[in-house]
């Protein structure tokens, strides 16, 4: 599935009710991308107490791509590893500046990961890939209250 960028990633993801090994490798790599698209906002917010939160999330899209490779390891009945081409970050597109308003949309991306990350597991045959899918959508919805945060922080 060939994407141009994090947006087209996620939108190629959203519908789907089950993740095969190539759904999965693109959300290893989406995720993994994640950690560096929190990080460029928290370099843009110009507020340091929602940078920080913003980094936190960036640093748990990490952990969820270290997720999504063990259950690619399970899947596959091999330790996997990904390729340079999987490993390789999305393109971003980020306005230099960045306002309040766009967190409302990062609430809602992260709380619809919560939701796609439950309906994968629901759809999923393994119980341990079950399970780390589940956890990886329960740190989304943290990841929108944190999203939250940063709204109401800018907002003042």
């Amino acid at each position: 599935m060939a994407t141009t960028n994090f947006y087209e990633a996620n939108a190629a993801l959203f519908g789907k009710e089950r993740l095969d090994v190539a759904d999965l490798e693109l959300m290893y790599q989406l995720e993994m991308t994640g950690e560096e698209f929190y990080y460029r906002l928290a370099d843009r917010v110009g507020n340091p107490e929602a940078a920080e939160l913003l980094r936190r999330n960036g640093v748990e899209e990490k952990a969820h791509a270290r997720r999504l490779a063990k259950a690619l390891s399970i899947k596959v009945g091999r330790e996997w590893e990904p390729t340079a081409e999987q490993a390789a970050l999305m393109d971003i597109p980020l306005p230099d500046q960045i306002d309040a308003k766009m967190f409302l949309g990062i609430v809602k991306g992260e709380l619809g990961g919560d939701a796609g990350y439950q309906r994968w597991a629901d759809n999923e045959t393994d119980p341990e890939v079950q399970k780390l899918l589940r956890l990886n959508g329960r740190e989304e919805t943290i990841h929108a209250g944190r999203a939250q945060q940063v709204y109401d922080l800018l907002s003042k």
